[in-house]
């Protein structure tokens, strides 16, 4: 018995990792309102493993008894394969998942073979209990059952509440011309998604670019044209607008393999995209560009506009570099009579991803706080208003060059902080110092946490764009009151 509940033990752990880092770090699942299933889903299989984990850690169950506890254990196998076709299906598996699982459910399999003979022999005695003490391993079932039952509980309310919450669908303005034609590169990604199901809402025709074909057909409502490459395109075909969104996150370590990977997922994907630009025979009348506000360098003296020239610091010295050849690259599509806007996103707020997405957890125990000593700029933008500013670009075709997408009032990293621990009902007393944030980051941590620009929309607000949310708490409320 004691091998069985060190294989258990093995499995915790395991389980533990994949909860923690995965669902909540790196997927942020209870965030997720497609998750919902999953999570209910989830919630349901933990409270059946924390009660196999009391049972096996103290109690030797007879007769009746027996087929109970046989019951939970092939319950459980049931709703993780459930719920392990859910995932497949929904995004995609990393390598580290995808390790784990497989890990997981080898162990998974050892157990079976080996509890199933025991829980045999057990069925055939009469019906009881005896209270049994595992010593050390008994306690460890017991913190397992413990955890277990905790985060089954949170998710369970939280694919509920899901469940139960009123769908806000994106509504954004409406184009100033019908059944336009649409090139979208990134656009499964946290912009690009919501942004082709609106046009695809108004009815006009979009053709998306991307890696995952298969993902990418379970996103949308409504007809899309998937294609993997541009060379299926021929030179014939008529688009109206494209708009250009694809690159690799910025904010992760930076070694040179990533990198590398940063600029060439922007500047590699804008020159085939331009190289296509020139060889259509019917040109589009607008490429909407991405880049950042990176393309300014950092500085917390200096208010940005589009034509403030970059801080010569050199902390922001390489997202600088990225954001210059990637509107380099972009710009030669002005050569071919195209109408070219480079949009200079800032920080883009919304629950199911981006920077916000990744600060919940935290947060949400009560672990947030200002990141070094809360004094640097901190420009964002709320997703829905990045949007409108994208259908408000297409519209007014007097609108070319580089535009600053962020809200018209930044706002320093403490006053966010305090305002996201004011919305989420948390203390934000737990400032992460700046020495542990380039250990953990190096210099992308310095760059992007530590530092900052002061940006404003200047082009876009002269333009007569109107934000839906201009401050920071009008922001946060509708992301978290919804």
């Amino acid at each position: 018995m004691e091998k069985l509940l060190i294989l258990f033990a093995i499995q915790g752990l395991l389980e533990a990792f994949d909860t923690i880092y995965h669902h909540e770090l790196t997927e942020r699942l209870p965030w997720r309102r497609s998750a919902a299933d999953e999570l209910k889903l989830r919630g349901i299989s933990s409270f059946l493993y924390s009660i196999i984990l009391l049972s096996l850690g103290w109690v030797h169950w007879t007769g009746i008894f027996t087929w109970a506890l046989a019951s939970m254990l092939g319950g459980k196998v049931i709703i993780t394969l459930m719920f392990y076709f859910k995932e497949g299906r929904s995004r995609k598996i990393t390598k580290t998942k995808r390790v784990t699982h497989i890990i997981l459910i080898l162990i998974y399999g050892v157990i079976l073979s080996i509890i199933f003979p025991l829980l045999l022999q057990w069925a055939q005695q009469p019906t009881g209990y005896v209270i049994m003490n595992f010593g050390v391993l008994s306690w460890v079932m017991t913190l397992y059952a413990v955890f277990a039952l905790i985060w089954g509980w949170r998710y369970l309310l939280r694919g509920v509440s899901w469940k139960r919450a009123p769908k806000n669908a994106l509504k954004i303005n409406t184009l100033s011309k019908t059944r336009q034609l649409f090139l979208v590169t990134g656009g499964t990604g946290f912009i690009g998604k919501p942004l082709c199901q609106a046009l695809l809402d108004q009815g006009h025709f979009v053709t998306v670019l991307t890696r995952d074909m298969e993902s990418a057909r379970s996103m949308f409502t409504g007809f899309i044209r998937l294609v993997s490459s541009l060379d299926v395109l021929d030179n014939s075909e008529k688009f109206d607008v494209v708009i250009n969104l694809a690159g690799e996150p910025i904010s992760q370590r930076w070694t040179p393999n990533s990198k590398l990977s940063i600029l060439e997922s922007r500047t590699e994907t804008t020159r085939v995209l331009v190289a296509f630009l020139k060889r259509m025979i019917h040109k589009p009348g607008t490429l909407i560009s991405g880049s950042a506000i990176g393309i300014y360098g950092t500085d917390r003296s200096i208010t940005f506009v589009e034509k403030t020239p970059p801080s010569k610091s050199p902390v922001g010295l390489f997202p600088l570099e990225v954001c210059s050849q990637w509107e380099a690259a972009a710009c030669k599509a002005k050569a071919l009579g195209i109408r070219t806007c480079l949009l200079r996103t800032g920080i883009v707020l919304e629950i199911e991803g981006g920077a916000l997405a990744k600060m919940l957890f935290p947060f949400e125990f009560g672990l947030g706080g200002p990141v070094g000593n809360g004094k640097q700029w901190f420009s964002w933008i709320h997703r829905d208003d990045l949007i409108q500013l994208i259908i408000h670009l297409i519209n007014d075709e007097t609108i070319d060059g580089a535009v600053n997408a962020t809200s018209p009032e930044p706002i320093t990293n403490k006053s966010f902080t305090k305002a996201l621990g004011k919305v989420m009902k948390r203390p934000t007393i737990m400032a992460l110092p700046a020495f542990h944030i380039i250990l953990l980051f190096g210099s992308m941590g310095q760059a992007i946490l530590l530092a900052g620009q002061r940006v404003l929309p200047k082009k876009a607000v002269e333009s007569g764009f109107k934000f839906r949310y201009p401050t920071i708490d009008k922001a946060l409320q509708n992301i978290f009151m919804r």
